[in-house]
């Protein structure tokens, strides 16, 4: 069983069990988060594709951790000005455990 939901602008497909990184979420580790904006579910009995979004589908994830992901290196160069410039940015991300597709 997996579905595939929207959440912070992206689409993932998530199956219970499973761990995903989304774009950071408001709550504080340990609480629960009801993801409602399931775009396709797929189960024993076939596939349920919305227009745009599953009636009554729900996909329920517990937050495991807020924090920052990796750091992303971004380097600008112009030539023969003797001009560059580096920075650095690390996305807030929530890290999330899905429990139940219903």
């Amino acid at each position: 069983m997996y579905a595939v939901v929207e959440c912070g602008g992206r689409q993932y497909r998530l199956e219970p069990g499973q761990q995903v990184e989304v774009n950071r979420m408001p709550g504080e580790k340990g609480d629960e988060i009801v993801l409602d904006r399931v775009l396709l579910v797929s189960d024993d009995s076939g596939t349920r594709v919305g227009t745009p979004l599953v009636e009554g589908a729900r996909v329920t994830c517990n937050i495991v951790r807020q924090g920052r992901g990796r750091k992303i290196h971004g380097f600008q160069f112009k030539a023969k000005k003797n001009q560059y410039r580096h920075y650095g940015h690390r996305q807030a991300v929530t890290l999330l455990s899905v429990g139940s597709i219903a």
